[in-house]
This record gives C-alpha cells, structure tokens and sequence, in this order.
C-alpha cells in the first residue's frame, strides 16, 4: 500500500476513532499528554532499569543492584527490600526481564533484549530454583550472596501464590521466546512449579490457599512482623496459583482442570479473597487483588468454559476496582486517575495501578464488540490510568516513583524535596518502576489504531492521540 492509499487507510482508522464514546467516568479521565504519551513513559521506566539498576555478577550475568533504589540508582541500604534481588515479589527480575525483553522486541532494541535474558540466566543458573522439584526460593541477599525464601531473609516461610506467579512469569517469557534455548527449561520449570504446589500445599479450612506456608508446604499462620496474620486464609495471593494452573491447561503442559473448578468454586461461594497480595500490608480489600482476580478467572473461565465465571470476574472484580478510584487531585498532588492501594494504607503504588490498567484491556479486549461503549469504556479506563502514572517520573534517568503519597502517609522525610504531600523518593526498579510497560505493550499490541504511513508505522489511541511512532 503505497501514496493516496495510505492516507485514504489512515483518514479512516482515525475517523473511526474520531468518534469514539465519552469516558464512563468523566471524574476520573485524564488527558493523554501529546509531549510525553504513556509510550515515553513507559520506555524512560525501562531505560532506567536497563541503564542504571544493573551490574554483573561473578557469573557475568546480569543482576539488580538492589529493589530498592532512589531516582540517582543509589541502593537504598536502610530499607528492607535494600538489599535484596531476585525473582521473588518484591524484587521481581523474571517479571522485569519479560517485560525488558518484549518491549525490546517490539521496539527494536536488541540491547535490552539481550540484558533481559542475562537477567533471566541469573535466575535459572544462579541457584534459585531447584532443578529437580522446580521450588523457587525467591531473594538473594546482594551483600553476602546468601539465597532465602522471603524478603525477610530468612526460610521460616514463603508465598506460595508468589511461587506460582514466578512459574508464570516463566511460561508466558517462553512463548515470547519461541524457539529460543530458554523456552523448554522454562516451561520445563513452570510445570514443576505447579507440580510441587499440588503435591504440598495444604489447604486451608475454608478451602482456599494459605497466604505463606512453611518450606513443607504447611500453612504458616503469622504475617511478616511474627504476629498472628488475620490474612492467613484469606489472601488473594493464592490466585496466582490458579492463573498458572490455568496457563499451563491451557497450553496443554498439564492438566488442571478439576483444581481450577474446584479452588474457583471456592472463590466464588466466599464472595472472593482480596485480602493483600503485597506481603508487608494485611488489608482485605487490595486494589490489586481484585485486578489479578479478574485476570485470573476470565483465564479460568476460557479454559473451563464457565460463563458464570467470567460474569463473576466482571461484577465481583472488575467492578470492585470503583472503590480504589481517585477522582480528584488530593492535597495539590496529582492523584486523579490513580488508584489508591488498599484502605488501611492509601498511597498510590504504581505497579498496582498498572495492574489495573492491564486489567481494564483485557476487559476491553474480551468484550465484544470491540466499537461498544463499554468496551470502550474499558479500553478508556486503561488509558486514564497510564497517562495518570506517566505524570510522575522524575530526574534524567526514567525514574518512576513507587508510590504517589498524596496524605504522608509514608512520611514526609520519603518525598521528593521534603514536600509534606508527594512522590516517594524511591522504587523497586522491576516492580513498581516498570510495570507499565507490561498493560502499554499490551495495549499497542491489542487495542492501539496501527496505520502505515510515508514515515513507518505509527499508533494512535481510541481518542486519536499517537502514542509511538517507529520509522
């Protein structure tokens, strides 16, 4: 297609967007910034993971510097996760390795391709899993090198969820990988990670997933302080377990099935777990619990086939995430279109946010048609989240801020400038620095107006603003 028919191809897709349905939420929508679009933002989170947060190791791998950095990539020692890294949840590096290595891939960059998988053999060569079992222990201490199962750095307890959710970071890194070397010893890794689950993990009393469990796999009843945790059996950590479940019957790895009818089963009867996903908070109700819960159950529903299933994703979950909504700049901080965590702890963390804009395309995505208001509205919702995070970078190197603490609830000393009300001065360089990238690629991918044009290639969002543009 060359000339007039470019721009005839192009004149339509942009007038079909021209016409696109207001947001269903006029409070909460923000304007896409045509200076710096949520693609800028979320390529400046990854340039400064890829440029600034990493160092080799005695391997000559690739590992993090520590997951917990400030905007100056300086380690921040004092904090617990200071020094800490591995695939575990609060250091993440499969999660951020996949997410360097597909923005890459999309973007043409081959250098943070290869650091993604030199990430990734630090991860499978360097002691983390065990090769036989697949158990993962998650943290490697950056300052002795000793390898623990928890951020605590001890081997007291794990997370069994947050095991699950590093096999299926593996699996879907392996189908971005193709027939790369890497892919069957991951998806190799993920099965048995689901195996070992299965054949461990007790259940609890009301039929769920215990939040932690000891090395055995028996339900370990405190929180993360050594205290009694009210979450115990109530966390939405365990779906992580469903979601691989889910992936690897799906591919036809496994088969799961009757797991994933009856845990969801559960699930549902209780009305849904959202207790915290995040091992350091205890609330019931997490903002990203309900996004990973919708994400999970619409998977479990396409493999079971269960309608009832995905309705309850939409209405339980999807749904819940209304109550997290910020609709208003609170404090002069700009906190519209963010997402506060969770009620007993309402800073704006960025990698939840994120979740919940992947959540919202997916939504989109699923709902058809594609052109009806409500997936539209979706699609909308996604994009308000995005552009409400890119709002908060700081410094010359990409920074993102962990969270926007919009009521210094976090501590007035952890803002930028000792500003009572603002950004923390800090982030987890693989997690809450990074996720965007994560529901953007998703959303160019799925969602975005790709036309040709004289120049390349170029994607607009449902409103027309071009988000990217590559020769």
């Amino acid at each position: 297609m060359t000339g007039p028919r470019i721009l005839l191809a192009t004149f339509m897709i942009w007038a079909q967007v021209a016409s696109a349905p207001p947001a269903r939420d006029p409070l909460f929508y923000v304007p896409e910034n045509p200076h710096y679009t949520i693609c800028d933002s979320a390529i400046d989170s990854l340039r400064f993971t890829a440029e600034k947060t990493l160092r080799r190791d005695e391997h000559g791998h690739l590992v993090s510097i520590s997951s917990f950095v400030d905007s100056d990539a300086q380690v921040m020692a004092w904090h617990g996760f200071g020094n800490i890294e591995g695939p575990g949840w609060a250091s993440n590096a499969v999660g951020g390795a996949y997410e360097m290595y597909s923005m890459g891939a999309f973007l043409h960059r081959a250098e943070w391709q290869s650091k993604a998988l030199s990430i990734l053999d630090h991860v499978l060569d360097d002691g983390f899993i065990d090769p036989n079992t697949g158990f993962i222990r998650g943290y490697r201490e950056t300052t002795t090198g000793r390898i623990s199962l928890n951020y605590r750095k001890d081997n007291d307890w794990f997370g069994p969820g947050s095991m699950a959710k590093i096999g299926y970071q593996l699996l879907i890194f392996s189908d971005e990988l193709g027939n790369d070397p890497h892919a069957p010893r991951m998806r190799a890794s993920a099965v048995r990670v689901a195996q070992w689950i299965q054949d461990h993990v007790e259940t609890t009393p009301n039929g769920w997933y215990p939040r932690r469990t000891t090395p055995a796999g028996k339900a370990f009843r405190k929180n993360h302080r050594g205290d009694d945790d009210i979450l115990w059996q109530d966390s939405a950590d365990g779906l992580y377990i469903l979601q691989l479940d889910a992936a690897l019957t799906a591919q036809g790895l496994a088969d799961y099935a009757e797991t994933l009818r009856q845990k969801s089963g559960v699930f549902m009867r209780a009305g849904g777990f959202f207790g915290s996903i995040n091992q350091d908070t205890s609330d019931a109700h997490e903002d990203v619990a309900y996004s990973v819960a919708f994400r999970t159950l619409l998977a479990v529903s396409r493999v079971l086939k269960d309608d009832a299933l995905r309705t309850f994703a939409y209405e339980h979950c999807l749904n819940g995430l209304e109550h997290f909504r910020i609709r208003e700049a609170r404090n002069g901080v700009d906190t519209k279109g963010l997402l506060v965590m969770e009620d007993s702890w309402d800073t704006c963390y960025l990698w939840e946010s994120a979740e919940a804009a992947l959540a919202y395309f997916e939504a989109a995505q699923d709902t058809q048609p594609r052109t009806s208001e409500q997936s539209m509205g979706y699609e909308t919702d996604g994009l308000v989240i995005l552009r409400a995070i890119a709002k908060h970078h700081h410094g010359p190197y990409g920074f993102l801020t962990e969270g926007v603490d919009w009521n210094n609830h976090v501590g007035q000393k952890h803002h930028f400038d000792n500003a009572r009300f603002g950004d923390i001065r800090y982030t987890e360089p693989f997690l809450n620095n990074q996720h965007i990238s994560e529901p953007t690629l998703y959303y160019l991918k799925n969602l975005a107006r790709e036309a040709s044009t004289k120049d390349g290639r170029e994607w607009r969002d449902c409103e027309g603003n071009t988000l990217l543009k590559i020769p």
